[in-house]
């Protein structure tokens, strides 16, 4: 496994987000409900992985799996189901990549991502604790993976938790 590696914030990850929504838009046309910016790449100023996170989110469940092959014939690497009705995709450039995630319209792990992206977007503080946090995880994580997305969780769920209460 690669060192995981938290760069920066990059102005250019909104343009990425675009340019990839609109190739998605168009592979998926009108069963495509919303596309979604989540991750750290989605927050102004945050640093991140160099790898712009979405959600495709599609009118109905029906249509995941048409959606599912969909993708898997376009130029993505497949990863299965996160575990919680998301389907992972891949694609990888140099310098950045992209995770592509399709869900349903009620997917509950959708809805956290946005809570938890809306809410460091509209609390800097926080946004600046979640950078600090990140920082440290990956510098003490070396190349496990587990360690750092582990020692992010308590931090996400309290997050949501207050994202969800409108606090």
């Amino acid at each position: 496994m690669r060192a995981i590696k938290v760069v920066d914030y990059d102005p250019s990850w909104p343009r990425l987000f675009a340019e990839i929504s609109t190739e998605v838009s168009a592979l998926l046309g009108d069963r495509l409900l919303s596309i979604d910016h989540i991750g750290s790449t989605s927050v102004p100023g945050l640093p991140a992985k160099p790898k712009i996170d979405l959600d495709a989110v599609m009118i109905s469940d029906a249509f995941l799996p048409a959606a599912i092959e969909m993708v898997r014939a376009a130029d993505f690497v497949f990863h299965g189901d996160t575990g919680e009705q998301r389907w992972a995709f891949t694609r990888d450039h140099e310098g950045h990549g992209f995770k592509l995630y399709l869900c349903g319209p009620d997917n509950r792990s959708h809805r956290e991502r946005i809570l938890f992206r809306d809410y460091l977007r509209d609390h800097p503080e926080r946004a600046r604790a979640y950078a600090d946090l990140k920082r440290r995880l990956a510098a003490e994580a070396g190349r496990d993976w587990d360690f750092y997305t582990g020692g992010k969780t308590e931090f996400v769920s309290e997050t949501v938790r207050l994202a969800a209460l409108g606090i």
